[in-house]
């Protein structure tokens, strides 16, 4: 398909639009252009500008287009090879019955004319380009075999009766699906396969064979490069649990390492919560010591306290009796009995002296 020159700037070679067979150099639109086979336009766009911007990239990178064209060419020539099995076919329908003898001798007169055919053409060719030498020795081939047909065609004459051998027999070409006749002459030969179709056809076929090389090749170099990925994804992941492990001892072993320390930390700790204890012990029997002092002294000054109202009520008592004594005796008497224990030992040694 052609393209205008706003639809060329706008479309690049990796466009869907764009024939990636035609970037190849293998659409079947172009090879059998002009031939009777002649396929017409292409669906897709056509471009020798959009193939060179593509010979640039590919050298960069690969683009995988090979697949595409690949995919395009194998239903071309499956198509081809249904169109010559239908032939072959119809051909048995319409010949008469040989036996599998005569089919063979038949078979080999046509494969001798093929073999004529392909030799005439490439001499040709040769001739074309200026190679005279090697035309020459290919038409020497050309002779011989040509003798080897003539034989071959004596035998298949002389195993069928004379009216059958005057029809023609055809075959059908395996690369062209063309018509062959049995008794075709070396330039017919010579023009099929020297023929553009014939050769086109060839073309499209080795091309085929390429590219499925190729892809096959680029296949086989993607899944090795996706398989070393994926080992070094696995080694990496093996790596980086190595080196988790690894840090996850350390961290345990940092912890270990701390462990005494807080062992040693919760001891002084203790330590120091039992020399609390101990100091509250000592205060508490400290205080509970004063306490029990306070007490006693409390005690023992109601005891004091107690006898020396005894004391006083006994003096009380006993003071009439007491009356004819000095005024120092009864003042020393007072000021002893105010002193506690003393006076009331007095007291209690002046009231047996006087008993």
């Amino acid at each position: 398909m052609q393209m205008g020159d706003e639809t060329r700037q706008r479309v690049k070679f990796t466009d869907d639009r764009v024939c990636k067979s035609h970037l190849l150099d293998c659409c079947p639109h172009d090879i059998l252009a002009g031939t009777r086979m002649d396929l017409g336009e292409c669906t897709k766009i056509h471009d020798l500008a959009l193939r060179a911007d593509y010979e640039i990239a590919s050298k960069e990178r690969d683009l995988f287009f090979e697949l595409d064209a690949m995919d395009h060419l194998e239903s071309f020539i499956a198509e081809c090879d249904r169109r010559t099995e239908l032939a072959k076919k119809r051909l048995a329908e319409t010949q008469e019955e040989i036996s599998a003898e005569v089919s063979a001798k038949a078979e080999k007169v046509h494969e001798l004319n093929e073999e004529i055919g392909k030799l005439l053409a490439k001499a040709e060719q040769l001739g074309a380009e200026g190679n005279v030498d090697e035309s020459q020795k290919i038409l020497m081939e050309v002779e011989k075999v040509r003798a080897k047909k003539k034989e071959a065609e004596e035998e298949y004459r002389n195993s069928m009766p004379a009216s059958s051998f005057q029809q023609q027999k055809l075959r059908v070409c395996e690369v062209c699906s063309a018509y062959l006749g049995l008794h075709d002459n070396d330039r017919r030969l010579a023009d099929h396969f020297g023929g553009k179709l014939h050769l086109g056809f060839i073309q499209i076929r080795e091309k085929l064979d390429q590219l499925r090389k190729t892809v096959a090749e680029k296949q086989e170099k993607r899944n090795q490069d996706r398989l070393r990925r994926r080992e070094e994804r696995e080694r990496e992941e093996r790596l980086s649990r190595r080196s988790g492990s690894r840090t996850r001892d350390r961290r345990r072993s940092r912890s270990r390492d701390r462990r005494p320390r807080r062992r040693s930390r919760s001891t002084s700790r203790d330590r120091r919560k039992s020399s609390r204890s101990r100091s509250r012990d000592r205060h508490r029997r400290h205080r509970s010591r004063s306490r029990s002092r306070s007490r006693g002294h409390r005690r023992a000054s109601r005891d004091r306290s107690a006898k020396y109202k005894f004391s006083r009520e006994r003096a009380s008592r006993e003071e009439p009796w007491e009356c004819g004594r000095s005024e120092r005796g009864s003042a020393d008497w007072r000021l002893e009995s105010s002193n506690g224990k003393t006076a009331s030992r007095r007291s209690e040694e002046k009231e047996a002296g006087e008993l």
